[in-house]
């Protein structure tokens, strides 16, 4: 595979030159925080970063989609009758993005393309899509991809790796469609085995730096009931004040909710998406709500993504360690000791 190494002014040229070839995205300066924009969108890309507030799914999976379109003009021939609406699949690329979320990318494929289900809006916006992550230096203290199946400089999933050598970037191909990428890109020199080296050690040293372990080995073996009784949920969702940061910002929630909005005759099939943390969300048209209590939400948020999760897939806990919930959350609950508490339930 393709190693290229760029000075920081040679890789932000070259980004421009790959506008030619995708729609590049990458993570800017936006007030407070950083979130990820079109690198035509005026503002200069900061990759000297820690994470961004918003996770980059929305690039795949849009927070508010046009569906489909129809009009109710009864002169139309074409009254009442859906159309899909005009999309953009066209190639792009998430420049910057940090391994945390490539790896939830992976995580939300399993409910989006299955054997069972496919859906077209996120499977061919996601095919279109080549991540180019950049791997972390200096993890945050909320940070615990290891426990999560990641890690730092995790490659798996990934199109290009970026390692951020202080003067230099180190861009390494590790797919065809990343081969692809690397091979456009203009500038750079082949990397030596000084910067190789370096880009090892950079791996191994930031490993150390997860400060956080979280145990969620035995939460395949537990039993259902017993954790969906389990007194301490009253405990963890005592201070919960039903806000939705938590799902909001989480890069693994797939929920969304389907809507027709109608102005005069032209109408529009949209999905949004939506919050298990949200009263509204089982809410039926009778009237009645199953999960009309607090701490109910609360519990059905963790049971999925740390229990419902692993027992349908085998394959880890539905959450990629990136820690955004236990940052932004108002009241300070904290998924990393709730699956402690679970896993160590008896």
């Amino acid at each position: 595979m393709t190693d290229k190494l760029f000075t920081k002014e040679q890789w932000l040229t070259t980004l421009e030159g790959l506008k030619a070839s995708y729609n590049i995205f990458v993570p800017v300066k936006d007030g407070d925080f950083h979130t990820f924009k079109g690198l035509d969108e005026g503002k200069k890309p900061d990759f000297d970063y820690k994470n961004t507030r918003m996770s980059p799914k929305s690039l795949v999976y849009p927070q508010s989609e046009r569906m489909f379109e129809y009009t109710l003009d009864d002169n139309d021939p074409d009254a009442h009758i859906m159309k899909e609406s005009e999309k953009d699949y066209s190639p792009r690329a998430i420049v910057g993005i940090r391994p945390c979320d490539v790896h939830a990318f992976h995580i939300v494929k399993l409910n989006f393309d299955n054997p069972e289900y496919s859906d077209p809006l996120w499977v061919k916006r996601f095919e279109s899509t080549t991540l180019v992550g950049l791997g972390c230096n200096e993890p945050c203290p909320t940070c615990f991809c290891t426990s999560a199946g990641g890690g730092p400089f995790d490659e798996k999933g990934l199109d290009v790796i970026v390692y951020d050598l202080g003067e230099t970037f180190l861009a390494k191909a590790i797919t065809e469609k990343g081969e692809d990428f690397v091979n456009k890109a203009q500038g750079g020199s082949e990397a030596d085995d000084t910067a190789l080296k370096a880009a090892e050690e950079l791996s191994a040293s930031s490993l150390d730096k997860i400060s956080v372990s979280v145990s969620t080995d035995k939460l395949k073996d537990k039993v259902i009931n017993e954790l969906f009784e389990a007194p301490f949920w009253d405990v963890v969702g005592f201070a919960c004040i039903n806000c939705g940061t938590c799902t909001y910002l989480c890069p693994t929630c797939w929920c969304f909710d389907i809507q027709d909005e109608v102005l005069g005759k032209q109408g529009d099939r949209i999905r949004n998406w939506d919050s298990c943390m949200s009263p509204l969300f089982t809410l039926h048209g009778s009237g009645h709500n199953p999960r009309d209590k607090k701490v109910q939400r609360v519990r059905q948020r963790f049971m999925h993504k740390l229990k419902y999760y692993v027992d349908k897939y085998n394959n880890g806990v539905q959450c990629s360690g990136c820690g955004r919930c236990v940052r932004y959350c108002p009241v300070n609950i904290d998924i990393r000791e709730v699956a402690e508490i679970m896993n160590g339930y008896s």
